[in-house]
C-alpha cells in the first residue's frame, strides 16, 4: 500500500509543472478537486489523467523488499484487494479535499459504514447512533451488527446530551449523518464531537448528502464516511464508498477506550496498530482498516470505479452549485402547492433545526435533497411517483439526473412503522434528489405529477 500524508487544509499548495517539490500556491476546494494528491502526471507516458491500473497483482521488489511490504515496514502495492495506484490517487485527492489526514476507498458506502464501526467495536461493545439514518444503515446497525454482538444505542440528536447519557465504558464510537436522509435536519456535529472528546469517544459522520457544503472535520468529527456512489460519483455509473480519518483525534492516548488499536495483533509481529502506525509515520485508524478488515473481509473498490470517482471529484464543486440552486427553486414551488402539507428542506426549518442549518451549511446552500408530505398520504405518494415523466424512480441520490422515491414503501420499508417515524418517514413522504437539469423542466414534471396525486 502507498502511505500518503496530505498537507493540512490551510497549507494546501501547488507545485510547479514537471516537478515534485513542495507546493507553493494555496488552493481552494475547486482546485483541489482537480489537482489534489501527489499525482501530477504519469512518469512513463506524461499522461495527466490518472491511469486505470487494471491489474490484480504487482511485481514484488525482491525477497527482502517483499518482506518489508508484507510486514508494513515499507510503502507499496501488493494486491488490488488491499490497494491499487488508481485507488491511491483517488484516496489522496479525497483526503485533501475533505481536510483529512488519510482516506480509504471501498467497494460501497455500506462497506464504509460497516468498516468504520467494525474497526473499533467488537462483540460486547456498543456504539451510540443518531436515529436520523438512511434505511440501509439502520438495518445494518439494528440487525446485522446485533448479530455480531455489537449493540447500537439509538438516540434523538435534538438533544446532544442524549449521547452522553447512552455512553458507558464499552462505548467505542458515536455515529451520525451530517444531513440525515430523510429528516434533513443538520446534525449537531460540534456539540456531539465535544461530548465524545470528554469521554474519549470518536464521532463518525456520514457526509454523503453534503460534500463540501458541510465540513465535519472542521467541527470536531474524527472520521467521515461517504457513499461515493452518490454526489462524488455524480452520474449513477459506479458503486463505491470511502472513509476519511481527520487526523485530529488522539487515537494513541486512549488504550482503554480503543482496545482494537492498542492491543497486540498476532498477524503483525504482535505489535499494536498504534505501534505499527508510528513506525511508518501513518494513521492507525485507517491503517488497521486496510491491513485487517480489507485484507480479511474484502469489499475492495475496483480500479475502474476509482477512476470514475476521480472524474466525479473534478466536477463536484460545479455540479453541487447547480444541484443546490435547483433544489431551492423546487422547494419554493412545493412550499406554495395546495396538495403539499409540508416541505422538508433546511430553508423552511425553524427553531434549533434552523440554527444548526445556519451554523453548519456553507455558502448559502441547503443541500439537493427535498422531501415533502402529501395531504392524502400513502396512496397519493404512490400516484405521484407513478405519474412522473422526467424524474427517475430510483433508489439513489446525488445523480446528475433528478430522482424521486417513496421511502416508506422502498428504502425504509424494512423498518417498523415506529422506526420509520423515528427516522422521519411518514406514509405520505416523498423524497426528491434534485439534479442539474433546467429547473423549469424539473418543476414542470413535479407539477403535472402533483395534479394526479
Amino acid at each position: 500500500m502507498t502511505i500518503y500524508n496530505p498537507p493540512a487544509p490551510e497549507a494546501v499548495a501547488l507545485q510547479p509543472a514537471g516537478t515534485s517539490g513542495p507546493r507553493s500556491l494555496r488552493l481552494h476546494p475547486e482546485t483541489i478537486a482537480l489537482h489534489g494528491g501527489s499525482f501530477r502526471f504519469d512518469p512513463a507516458t506524461g499522461a495527466i489523467a490518472v491511469p486505470i491500473y487494471q491489474t490484480t497483482s504487482f511485481q514484488l521488489p525482491g525477497t527482502e523488499g517483499a518482506d518489508k511490504l508484507f510486514a508494513l515496514e515499507a510503502a507499496g502495492h501488493l494486491y488490488t484487494r488491499v490497494s491499487n495506484p488508481t485507488q491511491d490517487a483517488f484516496e489522496q485527492r479525497l483526503a485533501e479535499l475533505e481536510g483529512g489526514a488519510a482516506a480509504l476507498a471501498l467497494g460501497s458506502g455500506q462497506a464504509a459504514s460497516a468498516f468504520a464501526v467494525l474497526n473499533l467495536a467488537r462483540a460486547g461493545d456498543n456504539i451510540v447512533s443518531s436515529v436520523g439514518l438512511y434505511g440501509g444503515t439502520w438495518a445494518l446497525f439494528a440487525s446485522t451488527l446485533k448479530n455480531f454482538g455489537i449493540e447500537v444505542r439509538f438516540v434523538d440528536a435534538t438533544d446532544p446530551e442524549a449521547f452522553a447519557r447512552a455512553t458507558d465504558d464499552r462505548t467505542r464510537a458515536y455515529y451520525a449523518e451530517s444531513l440525515p436522509n430523510p429528516k434533513l435536519e443538520v446534525f449537531p456535529i460540534a456539540e456531539v464531537a465535544a461530548i465524545g472528546r470528554r469521554f474519549g469517544v470518536p464521532l463518525i459522520v456520514d457526509n454523503t448528502a453534503a460534500p463540501l457544503i458541510i465540513r465535519p472535520l472542521e467541527h470536531g468529527a474524527a472520521v467521515v464516511v461517504y457513499s461515493t456512489t452518490k454526489y462524488i460519483g455524480g452520474h449513477g455509473t459506479a458503486i463505491g464508498g470511502a472513509i476519511v480519518d481527520g487526523g485530529n483525534f488522539p487515537w494513541a492516548d486512549l488504550p482503554a477506550r480503543l482496545p482494537t488499536l492498542h492491543e497486540p495483533d498476532p498477524s503483525y509481529q504482535n505489535k499494536s496498530w498504534i505501534e505499527k502506525a508510528a513506525l511508518i509515520d501513518f494513521h492507525p485508524y485507517i491503517l488497521r482498516i486496510r491491513a485487517v478488515l480489507l485484507r480479511d473481509i474484502g469489499a475492495p473498490i475496483s480500479p475502474q470505479n476509482a477512476f470514475l470517482f476521480i472524474q466525479g471529484l473534478e466536477t463536484l464543486p460545479l455540479r453541487l452549485r447547480q444541484h443546490n440552486e435547483n433544489a431551492v427553486k423546487v422547494a419554493d414551488f412545493l412550499h406554495r402547492h395546495p396538495k403539499v402539507s409540508k416541505v422538508i428542506f433546511p430553508k423552511f426549518q425553524t427553531g434549533i433545526a434552523a440554527e444548526r442549518a445556519g451554523k453548519y451549511l456553507r455558502n448559502g446552500s441547503f443541500g439537493a435533497l427535498v422531501g415533502f408530505e402529501l395531504k392524502h398520504g400513502r396512496e397519493a405518494g404512490r400516484r405521484f411517483i407513478d405519474s412522473l415523466q422526467l424524474l427517475y424512480h430510483v433508489a439513489n441520490i446525488g445523480d446528475a439526473r433528478s430522482l424521486a422515491i417513496h421511502p416508506s414503501t422502498t428504502t425504509h420499508s424494512q423498518l417498523s412503522a415506529e422506526d420509520q417515524l423515528a427516522a422521519g418517514v411518514t406514509p405520505g413522504y416523498v423524497r426528491l434528489s434534485i439534479g442539474i437539469e433546467h429547473s423549469d423542466d424539473i418543476i414542470a414534471d413535479v407539477a403535472q405529477a402533483l395534479e394526479v396525486a
